[in-house]
C-alpha cells in the first residue's frame, strides 16, 4: 500500500494516543462475532514498532474466546484502537485498528486479506 511511515492514531476522545511504524502491507478484515459488528480494519505491527503516548490509565480490558488477545478499549469513548497479543512464534504483536490512524490511506475493503475468524 504505502512506504513503511510512522502513523498517529488515537482513540475517538484522543485520550489514549499511540504512534505504529507500518507499511499497511498486511491490512485486512475479519468475520468473527467481535470484529465484524466493530468494522475493524487490522494492521499487525511488532511490538517494537508501537509507542503508546498517554491513556494507558483509561484502558479497559476484555478478552474472548481462547482469551489470548488484549482487547483495549478506552473507558471515555468506548473506542477499540489497539489490541495486544503475540503471533505464532511468541512474539508480542500490537494490532492496530487502521480505522483510528490519522492521515492513513483510504482502504479499500475488496482489496485486503479477509480473515475466516468465524471459523477459526
Amino acid at each position: 500500500m504505502t512506504e513503511k511511515r510512522a502513523y498517529q492514531g488515537q482513540c475517538h476522545c484522543g485520550a489514549v494516543r499511540y504512534t505504529a511504524s507500518t507499511d499497511l502491507s498486511g491490512v485486512a478484515d475479519c468475520n468473527c462475532s467481535r470484529c465484524r459488528r466493530l468494522g475493524w480494519i487490522m494492521q499487525s505491527v511488532p511490538e517494537a514498532d508501537f509507542e503508546l503516548h498517554s491513556g494507558e490509565d483509561n484502558l479497559t480490558l476484555y478478552r474472548f474466546n481462547t482469551e489470548m488477545i488484549d482487547h483495549l478499549f478506552c473507558k471515555t469513548c468506548g473506542i477499540e484502537s489497539f489490541a495486544r497479543g503475540s503471533d505464532g512464534n511468541g512474539n508480542t504483536m500490537v494490532m492496530i485498528n487502521v480505522a483510528c490512524l490519522e492521515d492513513a490511506p483510504p482502504i479499500d475493503r475488496a482489496t485486503i486479506k479477509h480473515w475466516d475468524g468465524a471459523n477459526f
